[in-house]
């Protein structure tokens, strides 16, 4: 970590350690009004009144806010600035988060709930490029913090809201509290302003078209599709598989804890497996390979082994953090890392969102889980062979140009 407070392009160590705690806070909050809401989501449709339409979309507008918001990041981040365009982002999750603490009423909790989602969807994207422009040398170091912060958030804010809730007695505190992280996170990118980086002007503008040109850049976003689809489904649908399998609610649940858990060390390991080489590809093969072992033996194995095959899944997992490290490696520029993040995640979070719907629908149809399970394999071979092309050793920029 010496080395990384020494360089970011000549920035003194004090700079480079508050970039470190900003991207830190930051990505700790990017999953909080996803993950706070989904424990609460049977009392919170009661307490609102919300139909099961609005039910449905509130479990929809990740997505959607992701795809969408995401896609524009790149523009914004010209006209405002890197690191103003971030505070904003974190002003306005904090205050989606905060206006549907507050509310009784479902169509202001699901607006609010929008305003939170696209400060995130924002963060998604930006993210990554701050780490590309600031740490050019240590991609694969800042990516193993940020995408490790992420799990952490993610799995605090599913952790700890049912328990503040029972504390409290009240929905509103433990939904406020997420608030209050997302303004711890705005003071460092506050003190950050001072130092925003030149905004990028004449050259080739790398923007979402040059990305939708380039093969490269459609096989990481179908890689990144296909790898969240699997999460989604999983965080949907592994407590209802496993309680068919005769597991109670409360050991689903604790399989389920100990599957978001593993997502810690996982991210903490793989990108800086994957920065240490120029080529990525063993480490596609061999997390396809994780998965492949994990499903079969959720699918065909006794029961009672269960927790073995979940594990093996949750390794497998470790396919979100790879995805977002090729993010950086397979460009040269924060320009194009910024557009490449915005296609590769706005595109994939598109393909994501139909897969628990699927999931859904072909149990409902079939009253087993034998045509989910083929399902999940399909998108395990689009993942490996998107995966194997993503992952030589290449960049969007030579691709584009032709070399």
């Amino acid at each position: 970590m010496s080395v990384l407070v020494q360089e970011s392009r000549g920035r003194t160590a004090p700079l480079a350690w508050l970039l470190v705690l900003g991207i830190v806070l930051a990505a700790l909050n990017l999953r909080t009004a996803v993950t706070s809401v989904g424990p609460l989501l049977d009392q919170l449709s009661g307490a609102l009144g919300m139909t099961s339409v609005g039910t449905g979309l509130l479990t929809t507008l990740p997505v959607l806010a992701f795809a969408s918001v995401g896609a524009v990041t790149p523009t914004l981040a010209r006209r405002l600035g890197e690191h103003r365009l971030l505070l904003l982002a974190l002003v306005t999750l904090g205050v989606g988060l905060l206006v549907r603490s507050l509310v009784d009423s479902a169509p202001v909790f699901l607006l609010s709930s929008a305003v939170a989602l696209s400060g995130g969807a924002v963060g998604n994207v930006l993210i990554p490029t701050l780490i590309k422009r600031h740490f050019p040398a240590r991609t694969g170091l800042m990516t193993t913090v940020y995408t490790t912060a992420l799990a952490a958030g993610t799995m605090l804010a599913a952790a700890a809201t049912v328990p503040i809730e029972r504390a409290s007695g009240d929905w509103h505190i433990a939904l406020g509290v997420w608030a209050a992280l997302a303004a711890v996170a705005v003071i460092p990118w506050l003190a950050l302003l001072r130092s925003e980086p030149e905004r990028y002007t004449g050259g080739r503008d790398a923007g979402i078209r040059q990305m939708v040109r380039s093969r490269l850049a459609w096989m990481i976003a179908i890689y990144f599709g296909t790898q969240s689809m699997i999460a989604y489904i999983m965080f949907g649908w592994l407590a209802t598989i496993l309680t068919d399998s005769g597991y109670t609610t409360s050991q689903a649940g604790l399989m389920l804890g100990v599957f978001t858990a593993l997502s810690i060390p996982v991210s903490i390991i793989v990108p800086v497996l994957a920065s240490r080489f120029r080529d990525q590809r063993p480490m596609v093969v061999g997390l396809v390979s994780f998965y492949a072992a994990g499903f079969l033996g959720l699918w065909l194995a006794p029961a009672s082994t269960a927790m073995v095959w979940v594990v093996l899944v949750a390794v497998g997992m470790g396919s979100f953090p790879l995805a977002l490290t090729m993010l950086a490696l397979r460009t040269r520029t924060p320009e194009t890392t910024a557009a490449l993040s915005a296609f590769g995640q706005s595109a994939g979070y598109l393909i994501a969102g139909a897969g628990p719907l699927l999931v859904g629908v072909l149990h409902q149809a079939t009253g087993g889980w034998a045509l989910p399970y083929a399902l999940i394999f399909v998108v395990l071979v689009a993942q490996l062979v998107t995966g194997l092309y993503a992952g030589r050793n290449r960049y969007v920029e030579d691709e584009r140009l032709g070399g």
